[in-house]
Order: C-alpha cells, then sequence, then structure tokens
C-alpha cells in the first residue's frame, strides 16, 4: 500500500537541514541587507523542499490517508448534499452522472443503461458513489483511477470490498491503492457497450491516465474524464513530472476531436477563468464562457462538462502554440521550436503566474 509505513529516512535528515539552515540563519552575525538576502534566498528554498517533503508525506505514508480522511469528515459536515448540483448526460444508452465529492472533486459514474453495469471513475467519496449506485441500481463492476492521490483513490477500499467483482483499474507506475488490473497505454477496458480507452498523460504523477469513452457505440460525442490533466480553462500542477511532460500529455488531449466532452476531476471553473483573463483580456471566447460560469456558480451548478472545442479558445495551457497568447506574454523565446522546449518553457510561465495569481 501506498500509505503505509514510516516516513523515509532521507525525509527525516531533510527536515533535520532544513531546521539547521534556519538556526544558522537567525544566529548570522552578518549586515541586514546580507542577512535579507539570504533570507529570501533560504525561504525560496525552504518553500520547495517543505513543498518536497509534504508531497512525499502525503503519498508515501499513512499520514496523507489520515488528512484525506479528516478532508471527507469536513465536507460531509460542510456540503451534505454534495458542493455542487449536477446533471447528468444520458445518449443512446450510456449514461454519464457527475458525483460530487469532497470540496471540490468530481467522482463519475459511467453507466450502460441496457445491460445495467456502471463503471466508477475517481471515487474518492465510497458514500456517496454507493448512494449513486444504489439510486441508479446499477451493479458497479469496475473502477478507473486515474492516478494515486487519495482525493481520487480514497474510495477504492470500501467500494472493491463492498461489491466482489468490481476490478480496479490504473496505472501500475502511480501506486494505486488495491489495483487489480493494472494498464498501460491505449489499453481499452470494456463492460458492456462501453469502450473506454486509458491514455498515459504523465506530469501531475509519473503514472497518471485520462480515460476516454468511445462515442461511437453509443452514436454520441466521445467524453474523456481528465482527473488532475486538465479542468475547464486550467491544468494540473506538475508534481512528478516536467514542463516537457506535462506538455507532452496535454496535446496528447489536443489530438482529440473537437467535440469531446470534458469531464475534469475538479470545481476550478471560475478561478481559471479568471486567470485566463488576466493573461488573455481580449480573448472573447473566454468572456463569454466566464459570464455563464459565473451564472452556473451563483445557483451552485456544476460547469462540466465543456467541450475540447472549447478548451481550445480560451484555456492557456492548450493555447502555447498560439501566436495571440505569447504576445500577451511579452517577449521571449517562442512556441515554434522543433524540439517543444519554448513551448514548455511558455507552460512554465503560465504556471508560475498562475501560482503568482491566486496567492493575491
Amino acid at each position: 500500500m501506498a500509505w503505509q509505513g514510516w516516513p523515509a529516512p532521507w525525509l527525516w535528515v531533510s527536515g533535520c537541514w532544513l531546521l539547521f539552515f534556519a538556526f544558522v540563519l537567525l544566529l548570522s552575525p552578518r549586515g541586514c541587507q546580507e542577512r535579507r538576502g539570504f533570507r529570501g534566498l533560504l525561504m525560496t528554498r525552504s518553500q520547495r523542499l517543505l513543498f518536497r517533503i509534504g508531497y512525499s508525506l502525503y503519498t508515501r505514508t499513512w499520514l496523507g490517508y489520515l488528512f484525506y480522511r479528516q478532508q471527507l469528515r469536513r465536507a460531509r459536515n460542510r456540503y451534505p448534499k454534495g458542493h455542487s448540483k449536477t446533471q447528468p448526460r444520458l445518449f443512446n444508452g450510456v449514461k454519464v452522472l457527475p458525483i460530487p465529492v469532497l470540496s471540490d472533486n468530481y467522482s463519475y459514474l459511467i453507466i450502460d443503461t441496457q445491460a445495467g453495469l456502471a463503471v466508477a471513475v475517481d471515487p474518492s467519496d465510497p458514500r456517496a458513489v454507493q448512494a449513486s449506485i444504489e439510486k441508479e441500481r446499477v451493479n458497479l463492476v469496475a473502477i478507473l483511477c486515474t492516478h494515486k492521490h487519495w482525493d481520487h483513490s480514497g474510495g477504492n477500499r470500501d467500494l472493491s470490498r463492498r461489491h466482489r467483482d468490481c476490478r480496479v483499474y490504473g496505472s501500475p507506475q502511480d501506486g494505486i491503492p488495491y489495483l487489480t488490473h493494472p494498464l498501460c497505454h491505449q489499453d481499452v477496458v470494456s463492460v458492456g457497450r462501453l469502450q473506454i480507452r486509458a491514455l498515459a498523460t504523465p506530469g501531475h504523477t509519473q503514472g497518471h491516465l485520462v480515460y476516454l469513452l468511445d462515442g461511437e457505440p453509443y452514436k454520441g460525442p466521445s467524453c474523456l474524464f481528465s482527473g488532475d490533466l486538465l479542468f475547464l480553462s486550467g491544468c494540473g500542477r506538475t508534481f512528478e513530472g516536467t514542463a516537457e511532460t506535462m506538455l507532452s500529455s496535454l496535446d496528447t488531449v489536443l489530438d482529440l476531436g473537437d467535440d469531446t466532452l470534458l469531464w475534469p476531476g475538479h470545481e476550478y471553473a471560475e478561478e481559471n477563468l479568471g486567470f485566463a483573463g488576466v493573461v488573455e483580456p481580449e480573448n472573447l471566447a473566454r468572456e463569454r464562457k466566464m459570464q455563464w460560469v459565473q451564472r452556473q456558480r451563483m445557483e451552485r451548478k456544476s460547469t462540466c462538462p465543456s467541450t475540447l472545442g472549447e478548451e481550445r479558445a480560451y484555456n492557456p495551457f492548450l493555447r502555447t502554440h498560439c501566436l495571440e497568447l505569447q504576445e500577451a506574454l511579452g517577449p521571449g523565446p517562442g512556441p515554434t521550436s522543433d524540439d517543444g522546449c519554448s513551448r514548455a518553457q511558455l507552460l512554465e510561465e503560465l504556471r508560475r503566474l498562475k501560482d503568482m495569481h491566486k496567492s493575491k
């Protein structure tokens, strides 16, 4: 299990070194200006080190599981009926049902209504997902996990124990709890008439997968369940990769059709569109979408799904190849380098600006 055991020795050593440097700073006899410069450098490096230590504790020890359980309790108390009002999408014998969980996550049920079979995507709150299963009167036969983080995988244990024939799918590189059926890039999961393809999209985590429901069998649009790779007007943080890695994963999504429905892992639409307005204030598509999103959120309605065609028009993290975005960010390396490095630099700059925007 990813959460069992005590922290690795290097975590304790890193923490001790961090405390040592802080102690040296406090006792340093240097002048005020030099000390301020040293303090600034130390704070920057300390923040990065503290984040890496905290992230490792969250993903590699039982402390992450305890933190997830606390999140779950708080969200259930604060949002007894879920953080957002959602509407299912019903196609020709296939239903996609968003389930609001935790404070801003979404889990999903993909249902073959003719066969009465269901697939759960990222079931972080097993109680909420089980309630939807019972309401829909379906049999849960598979769990698709995009990545290991507890706010996406926390319900795997309870649901797989309750539904004995349920298989848990995900990447073997990601340490997903209770994984039974490892998947690789382009593997297909078949449930009834549902054909769901796994696409490797590393960057947020090493083994992050997204899942593409093929629309052909039910004569409808394909559906992308993007986890923490892609959100409405945003993308996930690069925790276990580089900007180049994340750019390659986003390009995997860009290869899909414009009518593909985007079902993200979080309700971040209003915040993300606000940032998109900072980097591209003249983008009319973004402005129209923002007005719609604000009306939805005033009534606590969900903003998903969007389409990939819409996202290409206003999501800055999918527009690193666009001259308009580069001009909006000012002079810098162009997005047309053969090796993709300049586009990756632009993606990294967008992430830095997004973090600054969020901290204001």
